[in-house]
């Protein structure tokens, strides 16, 4: 039984975010170094593996905007830090794990994702991501499936675009690795039916361009 059926099966509209990321890896889509703890001491040894600095998160399939209640702790440098904040994210409505992250460098946010449209069905989003995704709404969609020319062309419709270029000594954007990113998001929607809507925000370039996911979220249904 796979995560989305054990979900189902649990009475969840959701996968975690540990659970999310894990479809989109096997998908081939690139997502940053993370593991589970139950406990904040585990949380510190996983830490101490990854090299700091780290982000620590609350995980649950019920925790959709974890910045709101204060689900995130970021560039934690220390054992003692990242048991304190362990414990504080564990007390909140909600949580069922601690998820520790590789803390990612790079300046730019884009935001990518699936949706099913009544009348088209699986539709591929991508925009500018981060904090400016509400304020500034510069997405566009596609229609799956995706082809590498269609992908391409996403990255050019947006207002903000010179945004993959090279950017205050980071390297452009890997617009090749991109656009197979958002291929297979169209692929995910065409041949998982469960799956209702996928949001990735932030997908984070790195310094050298490449791009990874830092942050998704997987809603589900029962397949009809």
């Amino acid at each position: 039984m796979d995560d989305i059926a054990r979900a189902l099966a649990g009475g969840k509209d959701a996968l975690n975010e540990y659970e999310s990321k894990r479809l989109l890896a096997a998908a081939g889509i690139p997502v940053c170094r993370e593991a589970l703890a139950e406990d904040a001491e585990e949380a510190a040894k996983i830490a101490a593996g990854f090299g700091y600095p780290v982000v620590l998160k609350a995980a649950g399939s019920s925790l959709y905007h974890k910045t709101e209640v204060g689900g995130i702790a970021l560039n934690l440098k220390g054992g003692a830090e990242i048991r304190e904040e362990g414990k504080r994210l564990l007390a909140i409505p909600g949580c069922e794990a601690i998820l520790v992250q590789e803390m990612v460098p790079g300046n730019r946010e884009i935001v990518c994702g699936l949706l099913r449209d009544v009348q088209f069905g699986p539709c591929v989003m991508f925009g500018l991501g981060g904090i400016f995704t509400e304020l500034l709404q510069d997405v566009v969609f596609r229609v799956a499936p995706l082809a590498e020319y269609d992908a391409m062309q996403m990255m050019a419709d947006i207002r903000t675009a010179k945004v993959l270029d090279p950017f205050r000594g980071e390297a452009a954007v890997d617009r090749k690795a991109l656009a197979q990113a958002l291929v297979s998001l169209g692929q995910i929607g065409l041949s998982r039916p469960e799956v209702e809507a996928i949001d990735i925000n932030p997908l984070k370039i790195r310094k050298d361009g490449s791009p990874v996911a830092v942050d998704a979220l997987v809603k589900i249904r029962k397949a009809t």
